[in-house]
């Protein structure tokens, strides 16, 4: 690994912030659990955010074009996905805008398809919609091609396709699972869609944190079929933490599905947040070199988490992730019962997701977040072997 020219605050810096990671719990526990990273702002985020407060440049959001523009050379750069600018549209985050997209797409009765586990928020969204769920569940497969444990099950996403699902709910990379999905998966569930008339969505948040041995695929860079049938929801609120700046993307591919997305409210772009739309213009534009050192930064640390996990709890199973700072761990040898988490804040004082919450077959996994310093995943794991 490179130089790290990104330092983590000290623990005692980190418990000044204000946000939920490090309010949620006393200072005697070391938080784990919310998908936030402890690395400093990338100056150019910092520099805008300066510049408009120093301004008092803090009305409403209106026009702005840069947003679109900015994402659509970031995706070209990146993934060779070439968007067109003006089907780059603002909304406050991701949840909103899956509950706003399902609300477009999915009417009375009709039903919403997911594969759990799964980021526990998609039954939040679906719940908020009062559209019914069917969960075509991820199959535990230790020969599965990409190393993760995990693979999809194709004989039940093929039957709940012909069921008449009107919409599915991916998440693409997968949370929790670090899971990047292969082109050719993408393929085949822009096939089933485009057959069955079903409206794909794709979450596409963690994409920027993408690992260089499983590249990432958009889904709506897949051609017609696609494009056709997709929607993709993306953010720089993941991969330049910048979550509670409030602004997100939604992304179309064709123009019948842009066209479609005119029955969304229209004051869903002005709910979006101005310091966030333009803090995500900087990171999309400027972000970069700060970005490829955050990766370099959590590919350190997920092989070492690897390492501390084989020298101290060699009960725990754990995949290296191909995306994202989220470590799925599996810890029924160590005899937690189905709610670990609550067990590893009583025992060790480290908290982390009980893995319940993203579907049943999570209750012997927990989720740990290493976006942070080597020294705080250390003392994590320390405590958690002195403990038990």
């Amino acid at each position: 690994m490179s130089a790290p020219q990104i330092a983590v605050p000290s623990l005692e810096q980190l418990q000044k912030r204000h946000s939920e990671k490090w309010r949620a719990f006393p200072k005697e526990i070391l938080p784990l659990p919310v998908a936030e990273m402890d690395f400093p702002v990338a100056d150019p985020i910092r520099e805008v955010l300066t510049e408009m407060i120093n301004n008092s440049d803090m009305g409403y959001l209106g026009p702005i074009p840069e947003l679109g523009q900015s994402f659509s050379g970031f995706a070209k750069r990146r993934w060779s996905w070439e968007v067109n600018p003006t089907y780059v549209r603002a909304v406050t985050d991701v949840g909103v805008a899956a509950v706003e997209l399902i609300r477009v797409f999915v009417k009375s009765g009709e039903k919403v398809l997911i594969s759990s586990p799964v980021y526990q928020n998609f039954y939040t969204w679906i719940n908020e919609t009062k559209i019914e769920m069917v969960d075509v569940s991820f199959k535990k497969d230790v020969n599965a091609s990409d190393g993760t444990g995990w693979s999809l099950d194709w004989e039940g996403l093929e039957a709940a396709y012909r069921s008449g699902i009107t919409a599915h709910l991916i998440s693409n990379p997968h949370n929790p699972f670090g899971k990047v999905f292969t082109k050719s998966d993408l393929q085949r569930i822009a096939a089933l869609a485009k057959e069955n008339g079903v409206v794909v969505i794709s979450n596409e948040i963690h994409a920027p944190l993408t690992y260089k041995e499983q590249p990432f695929t958009p889904f709506l860079s897949l051609g017609e079929d696609a494009a056709a049938v997709g929607v993709a929801i993306s953010s720089a609120s993941k991969g330049w933490n910048i979550a509670g700046l409030k602004c997100a993307i939604i992304i179309s591919q064709s123009e019948q599905m842009h066209e479609r997305l005119n029955q969304l409210p229209p004051a869903l772009h002005y709910r979006a947040s101005l310091l966030g739309a333009f803090a995500t213009v900087a990171a999309f534009e400027k972000g970069e070199p700060w970005l490829d050192q955050v990766i370099d930064l959590l590919d350190h640390n997920r092989k070492l988490l690897a390492k501390l996990i084989a020298e101290q709890l060699p009960a725990v199973g754990y995949n290296l992730p191909h995306c994202s700072y989220l470590a799925w761990l599996e810890v029924s040898g160590l005899n937690l019962g189905e709610d670990p988490g609550a067990i590893l804040i009583e025992k060790a004082k480290v908290a982390l997701n009980s893995g319940h919450i993203y579907g049943p077959l999570g209750k012997s996994y927990v989720r740990f977040n290493f976006a942070t310093s080597p020294e705080i995943i250390t003392e994590a794991i320390t405590r958690i072997s002195r403990a038990l």
